[in-house]
């Protein structure tokens, strides 16, 4: 078998067994092989020397020559894997990737899972930071980990999410697990969350009783502190974690969304594209009412910054409430209005942070990731700051 055959051969091997893996895995594997393949073809070219060029033969002057090269099969498996992850090349069926794994240079671990019920199955990606010790379900809850679910938007996927909020690093920094479910295509074309569809809207349906289950089921398989369970999304997911913290106020103790929109916002893809315009509609529900910290840009054209008001404005205030508005300006960057909601007692149950000259993007994100703005002061670590001391 010459060198070119075996190559092929072992490319279509890896290829079947990266696609099953997931595609942070396999850019990373593909960059590898591509490296060798081609120190391997310049070893063989000076260990061969140049056989004699034969005469060519007489070509009839009827037969045009032709322009196309001879099919060498390590070239066109090379050229086909360098496109993977470029716009209009993924020979796979998933977003491209912004950059390799995102978790890459952590200590932790980044775990490809699935979850199905009833509802479905969705593909996710949990972060497992290095500082978990595996300690066995129903330790002291002083030992246990906190977990945050991050619901990407659309045209995302968790590698590209994971990336570009730099929430693996936080975590790692926090020793809190982090979950990404994987919309799927076959459900949304463009990967987007299903949050303007009524069966999506209800406890125990749908996508909400699809990320609800994969909560639960890594609450079943790690020790994590069922008092410091979260979800955050941006855009579609951050409309779906508005979603999540109203059906599942028993499940998690607060919600971030990110240039998201208030439940029950649109209840069809119509009323969807109004209410993402800022005509939408709003719904009284009963029951407990989650801390929420809301991220969004005032030059947001996707995504109207008056969904940011709704979200903060359907929480049901204490007349009593101590309202602090505080401006800033990250250096270099954005400016940004916090505003801090109190409790009587004191406690933050609410804040809201309009960035200033930002759109629909990801405050203080990561530019390898998309949908990001670095200008903007760091979502990432501002939620889970507000994650761990509001209640």
């Amino acid at each position: 078998m010459s060198i070119s055959s075996k190559f092929l051969a072992q490319m279509r091997a890896a290829t079947r067994s990266m696609m099953r893996r997931g595609p942070s895995v396999a850019r990373s594997v593909i960059r590898e092989s591509v490296k060798n393949a081609t120190a391997m073809q310049a070893a063989a070219a000076r260990a061969t020397p140049p056989a004699p060029a034969p005469a060519p033969p007489p070509v009839p002057p009827s037969a045009p020559a032709s322009n196309q090269p001879a099919y060498d099969p390590v070239s066109d498996m090379l050229a086909t894997l360098s496109r993977f992850g470029q716009p209009g090349g993924n020979p796979f069926n998933v977003p491209p990737l912004s950059s390799g794994a995102a978790a890459i240079g952590l200590p932790g671990h980044f775990i490809d899972a699935s979850y199905s019920n009833d509802a479905g199955t969705r593909e996710y990606k949990l972060y497992v930071p290095s500082t978990y010790a595996g300690q066995a379900r129903g330790e002291a809850a002083g030992r246990a980990a906190p977990l945050l679910v991050m619901l990407h938007g659309c045209k995302q996927n968790p590698d590209d999410f994971a990336l570009g909020t730099g929430m693996n690093l936080v975590a790692e920094e926090q020793g809190c697990l982090v979950a990404y479910p994987a919309q799927s295509q076959q459900a949304n074309p463009s990967r987007c969350w299903n949050w303007f569809n009524a069966v999506d809207q209800q406890r125990g349906q749908g996508e909400p009783a699809l990320i609800a289950g994969i909560t639960r089921d890594i609450m079943a398989r790690y020790a994590v502190d069922p008092d410091q369970v979260y979800v955050a999304g941006l855009s579609a997911g951050g409309a779906m974690a508005a979603i999540m913290g109203t059906l599942y106020p028993d499940l998690y103790a607060a919600v971030g969304v990110h240039s998201g929109l208030p439940f029950a916002a649109a209840h069809d893809l119509p009323t969807a594209m109004a209410a993402m315009k800022g005509d939408f509609r709003t719904r009284h529900t009963e029951g407990k009412a989650l801390p929420i910290i809301v991220f969004h840009g005032d030059r947001d054209t996707t995504v109207h910054p008056v969904n940011g008001d709704a979200l903060i404005a359907a929480r049901r205030r204490d007349p009593a409430d101590i309202v602090v508005v505080e401006p800033g300006t990250k250096p270099d960057g954005h400016a940004f209005t916090r505003t801090v909601h109190r409790l009587p007692d004191g406690a933050v149950h609410a804040e809201h942070w309009v960035v200033h000259g930002s759109g629909h993007a990801w405050s203080g994100g990561d530019a390898r990731g998309s949908y990001t703005d670095g200008k903007g002061p760091d979502a990432s670590r501002e939620m889970m700051r507000f994650f761990r001391t509001a209640r």
